[in-house]
């Protein structure tokens, strides 16, 4: 797709976004997303939530 357009392209195949699954253009290509969230190959950065210092969900920091 050319670089200049102002038309959003998929976030995964980079064809035009169907509005039904904006930011992709298909559910093929939502569905792709969503699995590299669940496999791990996504991450959000920064230190993990079970060795962070103060957890607000943790029963341990309840008084």
């Amino acid at each position: 797709m050319n670089k200049t357009s102002k038309e959003p392209s998929c976030a995964m195949c980079e064809r035009p976004v169907e509005v039904d699954y904006k930011p992709f253009c298909s559910k093929r290509c939502a569905d792709q997303d969503l699995g590299k969230w669940f496999n791990g190959s996504y991450a959000i950065a920064g230190e993990p939530a079970d060795q962070a210092e103060s957890n607000p969900y943790s029963d341990k920091n309840a008084e």
